[in-house]
């Protein structure tokens, strides 16, 4: 066979596809000078983390690209490419700075739809000696300042708005469950946070939810979380998701008031997921537990688990207070541009 009559009927380096996908594409390069000006103006120092890393992160849903970094002794060593640049980033504040930003290329595996591609670029940044309702505001303004570059008044993703420039919905985790699913979360926790898969499965049971076999709390969060509650996130103006269960804590420290939650917060706008922020952890032996227990859960569910990065780990000891957040800047241009699928606004995807 002819390998041309493999290839997809219009791929995106044809002219004429590419003469329609162009004016997408120069709105993403304003939208990335509007954000780098932005970073500047709030004198932000842009980093460059490299990619190969010899952990990719520690989440039990995050999927990385392994490969082998071969030395001239011609001996391999098992590297990945990062899911997000976050150690790297902290062992920069470690190091001393105290105002960071990075806006570049990540990976993730087992990812690819509509709204996931298996390379995309990620706006991460951190504070240093800030709370993180600093990093929210941030958030809100370059949601804001995207739309004023492309001149719109609403985000669009589908039949879906969202006015940027309203004032945005502050719920809890908590708050939402009960909500837009009916469940109570805390029902399914005890007063340090520790939680109860089993309570929170008789609650999806009798609200005639399905319930997966695997009923571990986590896995059961996620499903509700997916299905009942991010529909509804992000609907005619911005929806802050804060005060995440501790249990879904990932980097984030605990809340002050309330150790059954954590300060970690997520964007939505159409109810598209469009940034995870933490008030940064920086307890190391907090943070391994976590670590061990995502892999452990990792290995469970999908057979296999990464190495912990013990330098990120040593570096928390160094690690000052700050706050941080990672933002999906296609999904950014998508919602600005109204763009159908994230394709449309990279400029050259990868191969299916």
């Amino acid at each position: 066979m002819n390998q041309s009559s493999q290839l997809p009927a219009s791929p995106w380096w044809t002219p004429s596809v590419h003469a329609d996908r162009r004016p997408i594409l120069l709105a993403r390069n304003r939208i990335e000078a509007a954000v780098r000006g932005f970073l500047a103006a709030e004198d932000f120092l842009l980093v460059d983390p490299p990619g190969l890393q010899r952990s990719p992160g520690n989440e039990t849903h995050l999927h990385a690209f392994g490969t082998q970094m071969i030395g001239n002794d011609g001996v391999g060593q098992a590297m990945y490419l990062h899911t997000s640049p976050e150690f790297t980033m902290k062992k920069l504040l470690a190091a001393g700075e105290t105002r960071i930003a990075s806006l570049g290329h990540v990976w993730r595996n087992r990812e690819r739809s509509g709204l996931h591609h298996p390379e995309f670029t990620m706006l991460e940044w951190y504070r240093v000696g800030d709370s993180y309702e600093a990093i929210i505001a941030d958030c809100v303004t370059l949601l804001r300042l995207a739309a004023q570059t492309v001149g719109v008044t609403s985000l669009i993703y589908k039949d879906r708005q969202c006015d940027p420039f309203a004032a945005p919905e502050r719920l809890s985790v908590v708050e939402a469950f009960g909500r837009h699913a009916g469940i109570d979360l805390f029902a399914s926790m005890d007063d340090d946070g520790n939680t109860d898969g089993e309570a929170l499965a008789a609650q999806m049971a009798a609200l005639g939810m399905d319930v997966p076999a695997d009923h571990s709390w986590s896995y059961l969060f996620s499903l509700i979380l997916t299905a009942e509650v991010e529909p509804h996130l992000g609907m005619g103006r911005i929806t802050v998701l804060d005060r995440y269960p501790a249990a879904e804590a990932a980097l984030a420290r605990r809340a002050a008031d309330d150790s059954r939650v954590s300060e970690r917060f997520e964007l939505y706008a159409c109810g598209v997921e469009l940034a995870n922020g933490f008030g940064e952890l920086t307890d190391a032996g907090e943070q391994r537990r976590r670590f061990v227990a995502e892999m452990a859960e990792k290995q469970r569910i999908y057979g296999e688990h990464y190495p912990l990065d013990e330098e990120f780990l040593a570096a928390l000891a160094l690690m000052p207070a700050a706050s941080g957040v990672a933002l999906g800047f296609d999904r950014l241009v998508m919602l600005a541009t109204a763009a159908p699928k994230i394709e449309a606004v990279l400029w050259a995807p990868v191969a299916p």
